[in-house]
């Protein structure tokens, strides 16, 4: 089958944070289960550069090369078989451009919504610099991440792997029924973090006031990852 969209994910930011799983529930299609990891729910917050991105292998002018932030939770399908497809759903998806934002609801039925966002990725000796700017309905969010720019690896039975690894986005059809779209790319690599980041994000304004406590909450794990080039194929419903 021939990929809808091709592009590259690069220097992915995630923060993923513990949660009570009554917060994911309302967003958990039916059909589907939360993808526990040590007995417990997580969600990431995500921010990444799209690059060199093609729709059926076409660049549409201005809109190749843009950042994406996004919010997703952790869920797995049971198949007949007894074995699990382990993807993602998404609370949000944040890009700069109002015709990809139409286009993903279009096709997908991703919740996007576009607002003024901008991203910038320097190197500065050993290190790489990211930085991240959002103003979401008239308030400005902005973070900024270095990392040592000497990417591995990681064990496929870490943390980090578990939580960078999905082949999978479930959500729901325009009918309301549950359907899945493939993701390909290889493993990531990961950057080890130089020093501390700084973060200036209100989850509550951006996301609803239930997230609000993850403002002060410590992430359970913090990651920059590499990222690759990716195709993702189109949807499919699941009966």
């Amino acid at each position: 089958m021939r990929p809808f969209l091709t592009a590259e994910w690069k220097n992915l930011i995630l923060l993923t944070y513990s949660v009570d799983k009554s917060l994911l529930e309302p967003y958990l299609p039916k059909g589907l289960e939360l993808d526990e990891y040590k007995g417990k729910s997580y969600l990431s917050f995500v921010a990444f550069d799209f690059l060199n991105t093609r729709v059926k292998g076409i660049p549409i002018p201005f809109h190749i090369n843009f950042p994406e932030v996004n919010l997703r939770f952790y869920v797995k399908q049971k198949l007949n078989d007894g074995s699990y497809r382990r993807g993602v759903v998404f609370i949000k998806e944040l890009v700069p451009k109002k015709m990809i934002a139409l286009v993903a609801n279009k096709v997908y039925n991703e919740p996007y919504e576009s607002c003024p966002m901008k991203s910038k990725v320097e190197i500065k000796g050993s290190d790489r610099i990211i930085q991240h700017q959002i103003k979401y309905k008239g308030v400005r969010h902005e973070w900024t991440f270095t990392v040592a720019n000497e990417p591995y690896m990681p064990d496929e039975n870490s943390t980090e792997h578990f939580f960078k690894e999905h082949e999978w986005g479930f959500g729901l059809n325009h009918q309301g029924q549950l359907q899945i779209y493939e993701v390909q790319h290889p493993h990531w690599k990961i950057f080890p973090l130089a020093e501390r980041f700084e973060l200036k994000i209100d989850y509550g304004q951006i996301y609803g006031e239930q997230w609000s406590f993850l403002n002060i909450q410590i992430p359970y794990n913090i990651m920059v990852a590499e990222g690759s080039a990716i195709k993702v194929f189109p949807s499919n419903q699941v009966d």
